[in-house]
């Protein structure tokens, strides 16, 4: 699976301190094997970010995405609970 990120999402995983970072590194292997594993509690959003999907960090940090296409995914946006304001 490709990953591209945003800009916007490089500036937030800058700013999360290292032991965020090191989960949500283990969390994208888990997500470049099978995007829908249960551990990562994936699921679409609705609102202003519907055609958008999010998986789990932690209790507490999610990551935002949209799939391009099977092979092909864009992170948006990572961080805790205020990312969907």
């Amino acid at each position: 699976m490709e990953i591209y990120y945003s800009p916007n999402f490089a500036r937030q995983y800058k700013k999360l301190s290292q032991e965020v970072k090191l989960v949500a590194e283990k969390r994208e292997r888990v997500f470049r094997k099978d995007w829908k594993d249960p551990i990562l509690a994936t699921h679409k959003l609705k609102g202003k970010f519907a055609g958008f999907w999010a998986f789990s960090i932690d209790n507490r940090h999610r990551i935002i995405f949209d799939l391009v296409d099977e092979k092909t995914v864009h992170f948006h946006t990572i961080g805790d609970h205020g990312i969907y304001k």
